[in-house]
């Protein structure tokens, strides 16, 4: 790959998760302060993620795999996003927000199988190059979180001035950006050509689904669908968890997670070619388990080396999995389905994992609360270390050792 291409990925990958982030990690504490929103409008509010997720295969095969250039799509995607973002920024209350939200999540969503299937597209050896590429969505992811607290938005006195509604406008903004220079991104053109009558599963990207017909693949699947459960626990409790034990700036020492994202992503190609996907997908699922141990068992006094063990977890537990997969995945799918198969995945982790992760994180958080201590714990994070054990059990009886051809 030429320096001007990986320049270009990178800046795609950079912008990609700046935008993302610039609003949804604020965006349950914008709800409740600007908007006066309940408890369960947030909850709804972030399930617009999973939704988005569920619906980004069918857009993806509909249109990139089979009749547009990806970078074209992804180009159109944010200019209408910048927009959207505008109006979120506009909003007044929660009713007038939620649709806008709901709409941008649907388009949103299909993009991150978008980015990875542009990028993809320019490799040779994506085991080996993808993770230099990817490593910029996390800077980005990190950029945005640090320039919100460097502006103060989130502060408490930004908060009184509602200044983290400007997190909306920053997004559009950076939007608007990765809009106009998707343009210039690489051409990704549609592999699977239409040929013959029409049909609508091909065009509606399910012929990805055949990725299930391999066992090893459908494995994988399941798998990633089930580790995703115990991930919402860490998405939707470890900010009001930290807090509510007195743990001071929790939200930078959570930063750390990202930080450590970036160490293991340039980590990742050696891990690859010395110890194989396998055994790659064990150790993050078993980072899993042990990062809800140490908060299970950490607190703010001598066991904060426990706590803060835990969210440098993070690296392993995302970069491993997660980055992983989207390489192995397009080993799996060859040329002709590169796009949508990346939709698939998504629809895997972010949508049908997560939503129910959503979902059973909340349950089990107002089942183990009482009115004098607040939430128990150690019983909410032994639920997902116990989930997340299972889930190594099944994939390592289960998934057999190949050898992943990753140069297409």
């Amino acid at each position: 790959m030429n320096i001007n291409t990986r320049l270009r990925l990178s800046l795609m990958m950079f912008l990609e998760f700046f935008i993302w982030s610039s609003w949804f990690v604020t965006m349950g504490t914008f709800l409740g302060t600007n908007l006066m929103a309940k408890d369960q409008d947030i909850s709804l509010a972030f399930s617009t993620q999973s939704f988005g997720a569920i619906i980004a295969p069918f857009v993806v095969g509909l249109i990139a795999d089979r009749y547009f250039h990806a970078q074209k799509i992804l180009g159109v995607i944010h200019l209408l996003g910048a927009g959207l973002m505008y109006l979120l920024y506009s909003s007044k209350d929660f009713s007038g927000f939620f649709p806008l939200l709901f709409i941008y999540m649907i388009l949103f969503m299909p993009t991150l199988a978008l980015v990875n299937s542009i990028s993809f597209n320019q490799m040779k050896d994506p085991a080996k190059e993808f993770s230099g590429i990817r490593v910029w969505g996390t800077i980005g992811w990190i950029t945005a979180g640090f320039l919100i607290s460097f502006m103060s938005w989130d502060s408490q006195q930004g908060l009184k001035e509602g200044l983290l509604r400007n997190t909306w406008l920053m997004a559009a903004v950076s939007s608007l950006g990765l809009g106009l220079f998707s343009f210039v991104l690489p051409h990704t053109p549609p592999q699977a050509k239409a040929k013959g009558d029409f049909k609508l599963s091909e065009a509606l990207g399910l012929d990805a689904l055949g990725l299930l017909k391999d066992k090893n693949y459908a494995i994988f699947f399941i798998s990633s669908i089930l580790i995703c459960i115990p991930l919402a626990f860490y998405y939707q409790n470890t900010s009001p968890f930290l807090t509510e034990i007195g743990m001071e700036n929790s939200t930078g020492k959570m930063a750390m997670g990202q930080v450590s994202e970036v160490v293991f992503m340039l980590a990742l190609p050696f891990f690859f070619s010395r110890f194989g996907f396998k055994k790659t997908l064990m150790v993050a699922m078993l980072a899993w388990a042990l990062r809800y141990v140490f908060f299970a068992f950490g607190d703010v006094n001598e066991g904060v080396w426990m706590l803060l063990l835990g969210i440098l977890l993070h690296g392993i537990c995302y970069d491993f999995f997660f980055v992983s997969g989207q390489i192995y995945t397009d080993s799996h799918a060859g040329k002709k389905y590169k796009s949508s198969a990346q939709g698939l995945i998504t629809l895997a982790t972010y949508g049908i994992g997560m939503l129910v992760g959503f979902w059973a994180a909340g349950l089990i958080s107002n089942y183990f609360i009482n009115d004098t201590d607040g939430h128990i714990w150690k019983s909410i994070w032994l639920i997902p270390a116990g989930i997340s054990v299972l889930v190594l059990l099944l994939f390592t009886a289960l998934f057999k050792k190949e050898q992943i051809n990753s140069q297409q």
